[in-house]
């Protein structure tokens, strides 16, 4: 055994969170920069929503998505949900979104093939000042997630 490694591994345990939904309103294609092709997505709206949170996404929430040179889309989302109890929270996360390069096709032309054929996951940061929800600024979470027309819907499970 090398010197310094330990032989004790931990685990990781996740529990589900929510489930976010995002609506988009419209797309910008920015064309092809130094970092890749870029597009802007304006979001329409959306809802998080499970056991321990329900909130609505407010106007105002964006993707700067990179098609990158290995063919990867590179999801880097900014937006802002409000809970039934008026508490705000500020929701970010980068993503990778990989496949075939048909299926990668399929979903540029607006198709809707299985979340199965292709890796979308992501890793979102939650921000507020809202004490009920205080709990948000201290965890680690992971989104599986899958692209249809028009929206992207993530399953949230937060890192224990």
């Amino acid at each position: 055994m090398e010197a310094g490694l330990s032989t004790t591994r931990q685990t990781l345990a996740s529990e589900f969170l929510a489930t976010l939904e995002i609506e988009l309103l419209e797309s910008f294609h920015l064309g092809h920069t130094p970092f890749g092709s870029r597009r802007i997505d304006v979001f329409r709206g959306g809802c998080l929503k499970g056991p321990r949170i329900e909130a609505k996404i407010l106007n105002g929430g964006s993707d700067a998505l990179l098609r990158r040179s290995d063919g990867a889309i590179q999801p880097d989302v900014r937006l802002t949900v409000e809970t039934g109890d008026g508490a705000l929270i500020y929701v970010t996360y980068r993503a990778v979104r990989r496949g075939p390069p048909d299926i990668m096709a399929a979903l540029d032309r607006g198709e809707n093939p299985s979340p199965t054929s292709y890796y979308l996951r992501s890793v979102p940061f939650f921000e507020t000042g809202a004490e009920d929800y205080a709990w948000l600024n201290q965890i680690v979470a992971v989104g599986v997630g899958r692209r249809e027309p028009q929206r992207a819907i993530y399953d949230i499970f937060q890192i224990g």
